[in-house]
């Protein structure tokens, strides 16, 4: 069986959508306070997104044949993290300061079995945000509002959200936050797809 250690709809459905039939479950992390041990630590977003992925598949209680796929992903603007909005006034304001930028986002995937770490993945693709109006800024934030809060960047690439870019370097899955062609290669080597 292959898990998900993931809240996210969006890296279910990639996965899905991939034909890898897959069980979700929420992982067991504390994610804030792991977050702030690192931070605390001196880590990066780069590190921070690799030890909370791996940290979630290693979360769950599965049977030993099972694998574990944790994922997690970071902003990453001028060496900085920058963590979810909690609102739409934060949307807003994270917005207007990605507004002309750009900034990377750290995709970390993690595959466990038996308890052990099998696989480390790591997709960082670059995103410069375009100079749009404020005109275009209202009616995005109208048109997708708190839909954007699960995403750490306030957009959905695969919606409305790819108005807000000029350019994209880098892994599409990763951007929606799950390195998919390396995560299934990895998948394949270790066993839980047929190759």
């Amino acid at each position: 069986m292959i898990i998900l250690a993931s809240a996210s709809a969006v890296r279910a459905r990639l996965l899905r959508d991939a034909g890898v039939s897959c069980t979700v479950a929420t992982p067991d992390v504390d994610e804030v306070a792991l977050k702030a041990e690192l931070l605390a630590a001196g880590a990066g977003p780069r590190e921070i997104a690799a030890r909370l992925s791996e940290a979630k598949a290693l979360s769950l209680a599965a049977a030993p044949d099972d694998f574990v796929i944790g994922a997690d992903q970071t902003l990453d603007l001028d060496g900085g993290l920058v963590d979810k909005a909690a609102d739409l006034a934060e949307i807003r304001a994270r917005l207007l300061n990605l507004r002309g930028r750009a900034h990377t986002l750290h995709a970390a995937t993690a595959l466990a079995r038996g308890g052990t770490i099998l696989w480390r993945g790591m997709a960082s693709p670059q995103l410069r945000m375009r100079a749009f109006s404020d005109a275009f800024l209202d009616d995005y934030l109208a048109a997708e509002g708190a839909a954007v809060l699960s995403s750490v960047g306030c957009y959905r690439l695969e919606g409305m959200g790819v108005q807000l870019f000029e350019a994209i370097d880098g892994d599409y899955f990763a951007v929606l936050g799950l390195p998919l062609v390396s995560l299934l290669a990895a998948l394949r080597q270790a066993g839980g797809l047929s190759s």
